[in-house]
């Protein structure tokens, strides 16, 4: 998980504070020096480490934070305010020309992923903002290169415009006449890496900039490879005058350098995130964000926009509409889970939601644990899915040995079928009554409102965050 690492020693650094109560000086300096510490750890560039807790220190021996009543919480605060700063602020989009189409360069070391990034971006544009982007093969060099593109350009439903080995720099022309011909508004250009920078990479680099005069280009960096991530874009910044970056790998980077150091050293923002292997696996990076996960907090607006746009919204307002009406079964759990399925890995969803990422900290989330639950439902009759009332204990034994599951584990799944439905009785006898309930209904998570705990699923007795 992103920042597992750093978060994790964050959280140690911090908890000394709260275990005070009152604060001095002495306290806070000795904390930043276990945040600069952990900051290195994570392979953050030195230089930024140092400013950082300079900053954060400078702000927390004041006097508004002495005498707070809170004092640990507003040196946290001011932690993440800064984390935020340090990584941009605020996010920064893509700038679109007045006159399309719109020339995206992108760039970057060989086996960065600039070619399957290619593609994500060309998908987020063309799903997200109803563009229509065209993928442009300017690697003649990697053997492969351009039918990789081809695939991915395929999968991600944009066209791809190749001229074979021709010169990568005659190619960049032709596919800007071939846009306008065409009405694409984006011309995004996979251009050629190396296994490192030279001068032969970097003079194509510059005359295709030079003909094309790109609206953006964006440098391609893998974050597992930390400060030398930092080095690469400092030296393409240098030679290029890069627009921004996109991070690929996030999702595996624990450490987390390359993200908090890349904006400081190069001045240049972090502008997308590579988050999976999927070609939906693509986010806008929102520094603000990324502070509340590397802190602990959460991140419930990436959450609600990913369930947006990857769960299906009809099927969500069924569901809707079915726990307003208590109607709900085995045959809506099923459906629940596989849209839950769509959204990633299950520790991934569940460290977005406040106050749950500090409870997965010791917890083995299995995602197997859904196709467990899954194969429990696809063993039992159509019938016993409808009416879960009817599967009396000979049932539960032919279910059990169909799924590979325990009885238990089937007795608990029905159990907590029926909790659910006790459950969403009793709001709807509450809070959720009414007219009002029904909007409260309809803005839960879609997707989400299905979920039961999986408690012992893992191989232990009560799961802490309760899923």
């Amino acid at each position: 998980m992103a920042f597992e690492g750093l978060a994790d020693k964050l959280s140690n650094a911090f908890k000394k504070l709260k275990g005070k109560g009152k604060l001095n000086e002495n306290d806070v300096k000795e904390a930043m020096r276990e945040v600069r510490l952990a900051l290195l750890e994570a392979d953050v560039n030195y230089k930024v480490a140092k400013d950082f807790t300079n900053k954060v220190t400078e702000r927390a021996v004041g006097q508004d934070v002495m005498e707070s009543l809170t004092p640990a919480q507003m040196v946290i605060k001011i932690v993440d305010e800064e984390l935020t700063t340090l990584m941009g602020g605020e996010n920064e989009r893509l700038e679109f020309a007045s006159k399309p189409p719109t020339v995206i360069m992108m760039c970057g070391l060989q086996g960065s992923g600039k070619t399957t990034h290619s593609a994500k971006l060309a998908k987020m544009l063309r799903e997200k903002q109803n563009r229509r982007p065209l993928l442009v093969a300017c690697d003649v060099y990697r053997p492969a290169a351009i039918e990789q593109l081809k695939v991915v350009g395929a999968q991600a439903g944009v066209p791809v415009f190749d001229m074979g080995k021709d010169n990568p720099v005659k190619i960049a022309r032709k596919a800007i006449a071939h846009a306008k011909d065409y009405g694409n508004d984006v011309v995004i250009l996979d251009t050629a890496g190396r296994l490192h920078i030279d001068e032969k990479l970097m003079n194509e680099l510059s005359d295709i900039k030079s003909e094309v005069e790109p609206n953006e280009i964006l440098l391609v960096i893998d974050s597992m490879t930390g400060q030398d991530a930092v080095n690469v874009a400092k030296t393409f910044n240098e030679k290029l005058e890069v627009t921004g970056v996109i991070l690929t790998k996030l999702d595996g980077d624990t450490r987390g350098g390359a993200a908090l150091s890349v904006k400081a050293v190069t001045g240049k923002p972090i502008k997308f995130a590579g988050t999976g292997e999927k070609l939906g696996d693509l986010e806008v990076f929102h520094p603000d964000r990324m502070a509340s996960r590397i802190l602990g907090m959460g991140d419930v607006l990436t959450l609600i926009e990913e369930a947006e746009s990857k769960l299906d919204q009809k099927k969500a307002e069924e569901m809707a509409e079915k726990l307003m009406q208590n109607r709900m079964d085995f045959n809506d759990l099923n459906d629940q889970f596989n849209q839950i399925k769509k959204m990633g890995p299950l520790k991934g969803i569940l460290s977005k939601i406040p106050g749950v990422g500090k409870q997965l900290e010791d917890v083995d989330v299995d995602d197997r644990q859904i196709d467990w639950l899954q194969a429990i439902i696809s063993s039992m009759t159509p019938e016993e899915r409808s009416n879960p009332d009817i599967i009396n204990p000979s049932r539960k034994r032919r279910i059990a040995a169909g799924s590979g599951r325990s009885v238990e584990e089937v007795n608990r799944l029905i159990k907590q079928l029926h909790q659910m439905q006790k459950m969403i009785k009793q709001m709807k006898g509450g809070k959720g009554k009414g007219k009002k309930g029904k909007r409260k209904y309809g803005k839960m998570l879609p997707g989400l409102g299905g979920m039961p705990p999986m408690e012992g699923m893992d191989g232990k007795d009560g799961n802490p965050f309760g899923l």
